[in-house]
């Protein structure tokens, strides 16, 4: 479900009542690939419910350069909604997801395996709780930026 992060600590609050295990991820996913519905089952895998923190399209912009993102936020989360392992897609305008991780208060934060887990957005906030941060394995040869010079070449 695409939800409004005005709504999003509402759901989370409601699902830890139920018992819910819920795991936290942020991305851009521009051009989805094996590697990122990998990374996004494995993350599920560690829990109950997972949330995904989507870059807005200016988002991206700032950390990828003018011409991304290739597919528009609405397009984006549509696709990740409809993942088989993506509970919820709740996109953010900031930079970095701490402003999203603060409403979620997820069980777990999940990153893929170019990050470090003290260096990860968010570490300091479950830290705080008991929570915690998992790194995922990136899948070899998959990246967006690869596929994007593949079609540009």
């Amino acid at each position: 479900m695409i939800i409004n992060r005005k709504d999003i600590a509402e759901v989370s609050d409601n699902l830890k009542k139920n018992g819910k295990k819920i795991i936290f991820t942020n991305g851009c996913f521009d051009i989805l690939h094996s590697g990122h519905v990998t990374y996004l089952n494995k993350s599920k895998e560690l829990g109950d419910v997972l949330i995904v923190g989507l870059n807005s399209d200016n988002s991206v912009r700032r950390l990828k350069g003018v011409s991304r993102p290739i597919n528009n936020e609405i397009d984006r989360a549509y696709i990740l909604d409809n993942l088989k392992s993506v509970d919820y897609v709740s996109i953010f305008d900031e930079d970095t997801p701490l402003e999203l991780i603060k409403k979620v208060l997820p069980d777990i934060i999940t990153k893929g395996g170019d990050y470090k887990k003290e260096n990860v957005v968010g570490y300091s906030v479950v830290k705080e709780y008991g929570g915690d941060v998992v790194i995922i394995d990136l899948v070899e040869g998959k990246s967006t930026t690869d596929i994007i010079k593949r079609i540009e070449k």
